[in-house]
């Protein structure tokens, strides 16, 4: 019995273990593509001269503790609005829905957004956005602030996975050709978010 006890403890930390090492490997896959992307000449939305000098990109660790399971209200109905952009440019969002965690036992909120137009593309009617500052800006991280995507099916009964070991930079903080959306004052986190990536000494990232 007592064997059988330590063989069903040990298959239940080994299938945690394993489902751990699953998703680091699917992040750092991810970040694998992500280099790719930008190192490669047919990809790569960098300025030639800075795709020469490109050696890779900066990550904050991989941690689950970061994959947050945001408490999730919906605003029904949101008001369209301009966002404001890093050029003239003012494409049309609708707040979707706020979702609430904490953070170092701080509260935190942040505004889920939808783009109006995007959402009528087919492959991007469920996709969602959340741009945001944090404590790292410009620090350890773009001080332009950051972003994390979300699909609607990340939302179930009431809660909203938001993973910001996922969250990346806007590309103009690479290449100041790049029209990006400006985070929202009210999307402003007073907490260090040590997740994702970091600021880049490439064209464009302070």
């Amino acid at each position: 019995m007592i064997k059988l006890l330590y063989a069903i403890l040990f298959l239940t930390y080994a299938t945690a273990l394993s489902a751990q090492l699953n998703y680091v490997e699917t992040i750092e896959h991810e970040r694998d593509s992500i280099v790719h992307h930008f190192g490669s000449e047919e990809t790569s939305i960098l300025k030639e001269e800075d795709r020469d000098r490109f050696r890779g990109m900066p990550f904050f660790p991989i941690s689950e503790d970061w994959l947050i399971n945001a408490s999730f209200e919906r605003i029904e109905k949101g008001k369209e609005f301009k966002m404001k952009t890093s050029t003239d440019r003012l494409p049309v969002y609708r707040p979707y829905g706020k979702a609430k965690f904490v953070v170092d036992g701080v509260d935190c909120e942040l505004t889920i957004y939808q783009n109006v137009e995007l959402c009528k593309k087919e492959g991007y009617e469920d996709y969602l956005f959340i741009p945001f500052t944090d404590a790292t800006n410009a620090v350890d991280s773009y001080g332009g602030g950051r972003y994390v995507d979300l699909r609607i099916k990340d939302v179930n009964d009431g809660k909203v996975a938001i993973d910001f070991n996922r969250c990346y930079n806007p590309y103009c903080a690479y290449n100041d050709s790049y029209s990006c959306p400006i985070p929202p004052r009210e999307n402003d986190l007073k907490v260090r978010i040590e997740a994702g990536v970091k600021k880049s000494d490439l064209a464009g990232a302070h």
